[in-house]
């Protein structure tokens, strides 16, 4: 288990105590992932912490609720994606492609426009023993995947437009957000609900801990 000091070190210029650990997030025994310690301190941040945060979030030292959700789902749904090419958007720490890969799919894409996401992405893939392919471009994808995967990105109504581009790219498509209220597109269906919760806890409203799925019809 070689330890990603490079990562660390990064995400120290941005919070000078935090640290990661390598753990599992709750109800996901299968998968590891190196994340931000639990013990983190919840002390005030300062302003040019709270700067650097905004200009470079460190979305993947967290397993989000929408990604936890949506990797235990392909675990014990692994029908989705067996044999198949699967790309996951958005991916951060990984963990729906990897949940994927340990499901069966023939090959799994992780996206993601932030290098240190991929960075994390491959300590991830080295930490369970798995292989991932990885992609900092979507629109350089370069042939239609059979599944695209995309949790927790829909927060931003800017990105919502990404729908119709997966629809253009992937004969599957299977979207988890705990953070969309008004969801609504017509190539979409409501398909199903779960409880999660983001992993290290945030101490998020109870709302945020129910994640939906929508599936392309």
């Amino acid at each position: 288990m070689n330890f990603p000091a490079e990562l660390e070190l990064r995400l120290r210029q941005t919070l000078p105590s935090a640290r990661l650990q390598a753990q599992t997030a709750p109800g996901l025994p299968e998968v590891r992932l190196w994340l931000l310690s639990p013990d983190f301190p919840r002390t005030p941040m300062s302003s040019d912490e709270m700067q650097a945060i905004w200009r470079e979030p460190a979305y993947w030292i967290f397993c989000w609720a929408s990604g936890l959700a949506m990797a235990r789902r392909l675990l014990d749904h692994p029908e989705t994606v067996r044999g198949k090419r699967v790309l996951d958007f958005g991916a951060g720490s990984g963990v729906v492609a990897l949940a994927a890969v340990l499901a069966g799919a023939s090959e799994v894409i992780a996206c993601d426009i932030d290098p240190l996401a991929l960075a994390a992405c491959r300590a991830n893939a080295g930490l369970n023993g798995v292989r991932l392919t990885y992609l900092e471009d979507f629109f350089a994808l370069d042939e239609r995947v059979d599944v695209l995967l995309a949790a927790d990105v829909l927060y931003d109504r800017s990105n919502r437009f990404f729908l119709d581009e997966f629809l253009s790219r992937a004969d599957r498509v299977l979207v988890a957000d705990s953070r969309v209220r008004d969801f609504d597109h017509p190539a979409f269906n409501s398909e199903a609900e779960a409880a999660a919760t983001t992993w290290p806890d945030l101490d998020e409203f109870d709302e945020f801990r129910t994640v939906r799925f929508y599936a392309s019809r």
